[in-house]
């Protein structure tokens, strides 16, 4: 792939830390808290459980070592230089499979349960109590990935690299083109495919560059989504067990309001609330 870079800011939401900060002309300002979450804490001892590889009993077949020239990946640019590299998820599959990453899963809470990549640990781009990822050398090789395709998970590895960590990548396809492919997963329902819920909004054009947010009311499903130049945002949420009549709180650097979910996927979001206009779904049970 040719090497592209694209220059976002990534918002703080209201009640959501571990975001990163974002001015108004599109630069960030903070590449958010690090690796031991929004309420710090002490990491977990590194073990089996939590070394974010996968158990060899997983692994039916050791390929070779893909031929990739990191180099030449797609890349994502924070502040103070920070780029992340987007791993090909070919490549991040290869890698799996002959033990030579750690995965972190960059979505909330709910998301996780549900399914998520066998050996992945929950590490969150808006932080957790006591990170077990915390405690992962700095000179290991890590892989983040979300459902989104790629914005939570590129947060996450750019606080890796704020905090001196030398080798991560986020998968450029996400989660869901795993899910697709059929690659190791385990969860409370790895066959649940949730609908891509998609929600259109408009903030303050001054909020370029920074981040749009959409959650739960317990705050464990979670997206973002950079704000574009006129303004414009749209939220594609993969969350479980949501219905219409869910609250979801929809918050951009100027304002929050939380609505039912079919409220919100029926017009343009803004600060007033939606107005006729949006788009409702993408494409049902989209998986990507």
């Amino acid at each position: 792939m040719d090497r592209r870079r694209f220059l976002v800011a990534v918002g703080a939401a209201a009640g959501l830390t571990g975001c990163m900060g974002g001015s108004s002309d599109g630069t960030p300002t903070d590449a958010g808290p690090g690796n031991r979450g929004a309420d710090g804490g002490t990491p977990e001892p590194i073990s089996a459980e939590n070394d974010g590889y996968p158990d060899p009993s997983v692994i039916d077949e050791t390929p070779p070592a893909p031929d990739a020239d990191t180099s030449s990946f797609q890349t994502i640019t924070y502040e103070q230089g920070i780029e992340v590299p987007l791993v090909p998820i070919d490549v991040a599959y290869d890698w799996y499979r002959r033990r030579e990453a750690r995965f972190a899963d960059a979505r909330g809470q709910r998301q996780y349960a549900t399914s998520h990549i066998t050996g992945a640990v929950l590490s969150p781009a808006s932080g957790r109590q006591n990170d077990p990822a915390a405690a992962w050398p700095e000179g290991d090789r890590i892989v983040t990935y979300c459902g989104c395709p790629h914005h939570l998970s590129s947060m996450r590895a750019a606080q890796f690299y704020q905090n001196g960590y030398e080798e991560v990548y986020a998968i450029d396809e996400g989660f869901w083109e795993w899910h697709r492919l059929d690659y190791p997963m385990t969860g409370e329902n790895v066959e649940y495919q949730p609908y891509g819920h998609v929600i259109e909004g408009a903030a303050d054009p001054a909020s370029a560059g920074e981040y749009a947010w959409a959650r739960t009311a317990d705050g464990e499903q979670e997206e973002a989504r950079p704000i574009g130049p006129d303004g414009s945002y749209e939220l594609v949420l993969h969350f479980a067990d949501v219905t219409d009549g869910t609250p979801i709180t929809v918050e951009t650097p100027t304002y929050s309001l939380t609505r039912p979910l079919g409220e919100l996927t029926d017009g343009v979001v803004t600060r007033e609330g939606a107005v006729a206009g949006g788009r409702g779904t993408a494409g049902g049970a989209r998986r990507s």
